[in-house]
């Protein structure tokens, strides 16, 4: 049975409020992973993963307890690309699927924008999140479950 899987530490809040009455109204077994310890509220379907303080130990968390099928929520792009390889789904809290096709050239983009702020051109950085983004996630996150939720009846 498919996980859904939260890379939490960079998680906004309110995509964290989506994903446990998501996972509450389907069933679905939904673990925060983070370096801290998240407050999430008792439920049999969402549990909280603290990890050591490592460099990347929550990402490597993530990565060894991934299985094929799972949803990974995370704008890391390189644990994005760790969970495709695994057989992951991935999308980001903005409801944007990462795919073996798309990831590649994110990957890129973010390299050559480190580029320009390392050589002390000023950029922007990410926008704030947004009552859109907020939408396009929820939608996003139901089509996951409810595709997850037809492919899995007994």
């Amino acid at each position: 049975m498919p996980t859904l899987w939260v890379d939490a530490d960079a998680c906004p809040r309110v995509a964290r409020d989506i994903i446990v009455r998501a996972a509450e109204r389907t069933g679905t077994q939904a673990f925060f992973v983070a370096n801290h310890q998240i407050p999430l509220p008792p439920s049999k379907w969402v549990k909280g993963l603290a990890v050591s303080h490592g460099f990347d130990a929550a990402d490597n968390e993530i990565v060894q307890r991934l299985t094929p099928g799972d949803l990974l929520v995370t704008a890391d792009l390189p644990l994005a690309m760790d969970a495709l390889e695994k057989g992951a789904m991935v999308m980001t809290n903005r409801g944007e699927a990462l795919t073996r096709d798309n990831i590649r050239a994110r990957v890129q983009m973010r390299d050559f924008m480190e580029t320009l702020r390392a050589s002390g051109e000023h950029t922007s950085g990410p926008k704030g999140y947004s009552d859109s983004d907020r939408r396009e996630f929820a939608n996003a996150l139901d089509r996951w479950l409810a595709k997850y939720m037809t492919s899995h009846k007994p």
